[in-house]
């Protein structure tokens, strides 16, 4: 089934299928999550998953990403395969 937005009582609809993202992680302890400080968070995994649209109200969610990250930091190609793949959006919770 496709994911329902609540507030609109409609179905999302899917945008793209394979959209890579990167999950951050702080910096230092203490970092505020999402937008509010996002020079205190790093590059951490990368992943891919779906992102789906409610033509309702706008909202754009991402489901449906797999059990293990495409890379991560430590690896020697980490950046370059974000790159490659169009990772733009970056996660910044823990």
């Amino acid at each position: 089934m496709k994911p329902i937005c609540v507030p609109c009582q409609r179905f999302f609809r899917a945008e793209r299928t394979g959209d890579y993202f990167i999950e951050g992680m702080p910096k230092e302890n203490g970092a505020q999550p999402g937008t509010a400080e996002p020079e205190k968070w790093q590059p951490y995994k990368l992943w891919a998953g779906d992102r789906w649209r409610c033509e309702g109200c706008g909202t754009v969610v991402i489901v449906g990403t797999g059990l293990h990250p495409v890379a991560e930091h430590y690896q020697p190609d980490f950046t370059k395969r974000a790159e490659s793949l169009g990772a733009t959006l970056q996660v910044n919770d823990c």
